[in-house]
């Protein structure tokens, strides 16, 4: 369903002789269009286009079907259209519309007529947006071998149905018209005003209304299906584009479910969307719509789109990618998802749900509501659960404005960039309080060596003083015994005991000497732990010592 808005002008009402319920219709008096037709019509706001000078009236219900295309924006096919009218200042203006495909089974004609109704009505009012009469269209082209006529008679019951449920909720279907073929008949009429085979609708775009809205460069922009035809596969079955779909989904499924892995791949996917951006942005745009699609498609490989449909998967990935919402990115954006919705092929037609809420959010966010709907819409019918289209599509339906969601989605963005810069301010903090006691640990063992190393020095010095105070004792006691034996020789009676006693003395203090020598050595040897057997050095290429004090030579 939809909702618009516009205008149109008043009616006068009266009881409809045929009808089951009392529901009005405007008098008419001769066949529309002809002689002695009243005015419908009055002032009229035609959707999306400036108000002009002089009020525009649509005379007829000929003028009204052929304004529907103008006041829709695109021309509507296979479906029904409840436009609502607000009695102001003596004219009707359109309010709120809803449109729905018509249902293939009669069966379910009675709900759907009444969804229609409270839709229209109850929601209306809840907007602030009261209908006081209702117009009711079905657009339908006949079946092959089936004439308009057919059409009418066929759904006849349908429109019965509508007008019973407007009736209802208290608000009176004032026209009816079935339009087919190029042809439209209308269910009020009071038997005879219109021909079986139906009134000729004339030449598109001939009403007031229709040159009003060209001349304010507001254009019908198509078919509904034209629109469809964009964001639908145009090869159902694409083997290459299923089968790099298979392979991405192999590759990055694990990675998305995995909550380590998941960051890298939206990162990946974002910046492979950006280089595509940046190509569609190279190419200019062409006059067809189509043509412009042709080419955008040719921009993107099997592998490229494959990638980017199943990353867009991930619910962050793609709440980023929904930031590309303003200026030249959201036209980008729009182009490449729709590139991306055209790719969900085979078993991947649920997959296209991601793409399709995103095109419909760029055409919302760039003032294009009438696409905005019909890629949301498309998008739950991909997937009838997906949130983010469900919420956007009632907002739009709701009549809310593109800048709030805009805002909301600004906000999200800067709290995550926010989250993002206090989680690398932490790490650098943790990364600078490592590395800090990294370089404390490391100054020192640093240390510890240069202590131990002044320690064995210190060592050294003593034994080397020890080594020459017990070679200057070793001369001595030569030269004692030399002196004892040249004594006795001569049979002198010399005393030689205070000598020795000297030399005694020293000798036990340099005993002394080399036991505290070699106790500091064994203590520095214990502090740096184990010794490796055989030769080895020290830092600086200084040997190192073995037990017992000597050097390896």
């Amino acid at each position: 369903m939809t909702n618009h808005n516009g205008a149109t002008g008043p009616a006068e009402h009266q009881p409809d002789p045929h009808g089951p319920t009392p529901v009005s219709r405007p008098a008419r008096g001769a066949h529309p269009g002809g002689p002695g037709v009243p005015d419908l019509g009055g002032a009229v706001d035609p959707i999306d286009c400036p108000e002009p000078d002089t009020p525009i009236k649509v005379r007829s219900a000929s003028e009204l079907a052929d304004a529907l295309p103008y006041i829709l924006g695109y021309r509507p096919e296979d479906c029904v259209v409840l436009l609502g009218l607000r009695q102001r200042d003596g004219y009707g203006r359109f309010g709120g519309r809803v449109r729905l495909g018509i249902p293939a089974r009669a069966e379910d004609w009675p709900a759907v007529a009444r969804q229609l109704a409270r839709s229209l009505i109850i929601g209306g009012e809840h907007r602030g947006d009261k209908s006081d009469a209702i117009v009711v269209f079905v657009c339908k082209e006949p079946t092959e071998g089936e004439a308009g006529q057919h059409v009418r008679d066929r759904l006849q019951l349908f429109v019965q149905l509508l007008r019973t449920s407007c009736g209802d909720f208290g608000v009176p279907v004032v026209e009816a018209l079935c339009i087919s073929d190029g042809r439209f008949w209308s269910y009020c009429c009071p038997g005879g005003c219109c021909p079986p085979e139906g009134t000729s609708m004339g030449l598109p775009g001939s009403s007031a209304l229709a040159a009003a809205a060209t001349y304010a460069g507001l254009q019908v922009r198509g078919s509904l299906k034209e629109f469809q035809a964009r964001l639908r596969p145009k090869d159902a079955a694409a083997p290459e584009q299923e089968a790099a779909l298979d392979a991405a989904r192999r590759t990055l499924r694990p990675r998305i479910d995995d909550e380590t892995s998941r960051p890298a791949v939206t990162t990946a996917t974002l910046d492979l969307a950006r280089r595509a951006m940046v190509r569609l942005a190279d190419r200019p745009t062409t006059p067809g719509r189509m043509d412009m699609d042709d080419q955008d498609d040719a921009l993107l490989t099997h592998g490229e789109a494959a990638a980017l449909i199943v990353g867009l998967q991930d619910r962050e990935t793609r709440d980023e990618a929904a930031e590309w919402m303003e200026g030249t990115d959201a036209e980008l954006a729009l182009r490449l998802w729709r590139a991306l919705a055209r790719r969900c092929v085979g078993p991947y037609g649920d997959h296209a749900a991601a793409p399709l809420t995103l095109a419909g959010w760029a055409a919302w966010s760039t003032g294009d509501s009438l696409e905005a709907r019909e890629a949301l819409a498309m998008a739950l019918a991909a997937d009838p659960d997906y949130l983010f289209a469900w919420l956007l599509h009632t907002a739009c339906n709701e009549g809310l404005g593109a800048e709030a969601i805009r805002e909301c989605i600004r906000r999200g963005r800067a709290e995550r960039e926010a989250a993002a810069d206090e989680r690398a301010a932490a790490a650098a903090a943790a990364a600078g309080a490592g590395a800090g006691a990294a370089d404390r640990e490391s100054a020192a063992v640093d240390h510890e060596p240069t202590v131990l190393d002044d320690e064995a020095t210190g060592a050294d010095g003593e034994l080397t003083a020890a080594g020459q105070e017990l070679t200057a004792t070793n001369r001595e006691l030569t030269a004692v015994e030399r002196e004892a034996e040249a004594a006795e020789g001569m049979g002198s009676s010399r005393p030689v005991l205070p000598a020795v006693g000297a030399t005694a003395l020293r000798s036990s203090r340099t005993g002394a000497a080399l036991r505290r020598a070699n106790a500091r050595q064994r203590a520095a040897g214990g502090a740096r732990g184990p010794r490796p057997k055989g030769p080895s050095t020290r830092p600086g290429g200084r040997p190192a010592r073995s037990g017992g004090g000597r050097r390896q030579r």
